[in-house]
């Protein structure tokens, strides 16, 4: 699949068919990530994949904050991809003191980054993927044991669709673009 075509057709997919998604896939898609961008090449994000149906059951009860449609999504996922992050690095000077104003911010920047190039590489692979906007991150991070010094930066339900989701309207360039 082309680039663009990929970035114009990659749509958030909240159902999934039974298959599962083979470990070489999954190891496919992190290598893909790997080649994000981040903060002074520090690669400080980390993956963790879930398939335990047990830990994906407690995710959907106790890890989304009561959020019905999270509940709902991550319930009908047979596989999650937990996305980390290594806290301190990314946006830090060598002593510890802030690189610029973002202050710890920073770190989120590459893990968006990295969370959507992974997203990309599932969707040209023929993986659907959403990205949950409501978690509890030390919950969830307690529920597949993250190592000591990570945070959750994010989760994202992934399978094989069960059926391709519309593109809902977009906002034209005119109103997201100011040029001066």
């Amino acid at each position: 699949m082309e680039a663009l075509e990929c970035i114009k057709t990659r749509r958030s997919v909240r159902k999934f068919k039974e298959d599962i998604i083979p470990d070489e896939v999954i190891r496919e898609l992190v290598e893909l990530a790997s080649y994000s961008p981040s903060w002074k090449n520090t690669q400080t994000i980390r993956y963790i994949s879930v398939s335990d149906p047990e830990e994906i059951k407690k995710i959907a009860e106790e890890g989304v904050m009561g959020f019905a449609l999270n509940e709902k999504t991550v319930s009908r996922a047979h596989q999650l991809m937990v996305v980390t992050q290594k806290n301190g690095i990314c946006g830090y000077e060598r002593d510890g003191s802030f690189s610029t104003s973002k202050g710890a911010g920073w770190e989120m920047f590459d893990a968006g980054i990295a969370t959507q190039t992974f997203c990309l590489a599932a969707h040209d692979k023929g993986v659907g993927t959403v990205i949950l906007g409501i978690f509890d991150d030390a919950k969830v991070g307690e529920i597949v044991g993250i190592p000591d010094g990570q945070t959750v930066a994010a989760v994202v339900a992934m399978g094989y669709p069960a059926f391709a989701p519309e593109m809902p309207p977009r906002k034209s360039v005119d109103d997201l673009l100011t040029v001066k």
